[in-house]
């Protein structure tokens, strides 16, 4: 990505490329994989705590969908009748 400015011909763009490059991959791999897991292990639930207050004032969003209605009080499609 930072490839255009390594084969620059300017030196200080050079240097920008490279100084980019090293510091995203020190983004990625040391911070994002290594520190941020490790410091969640470390904290186990204390991680995912949150003030009551704001837990209140926030929205509560669902990933997974709700449970299924049994299947007696689901309605048939017209086409099955």
């Amino acid at each position: 990505m930072f490839g255009a400015f390594m084969l620059s011909e300017a030196r200080l763009l050079q240097q920008f490329g490279i100084g980019l490059a090293v510091a995203i991959f020190i983004d990625a791999i040391v911070i994002r994989c290594l520190l941020v897991p490790a410091i969640m292990k470390i904290m186990g639930r204390a991680a995912w705590w949150m003030p009551r207050w704001l837990d209140r004032v926030l929205p509560h969003v669902t990933v997974e969908p709700e449970a299924e209605a049994p299947r007696a009080q689901q309605r048939e499609p017209a086409h099955t009748r």
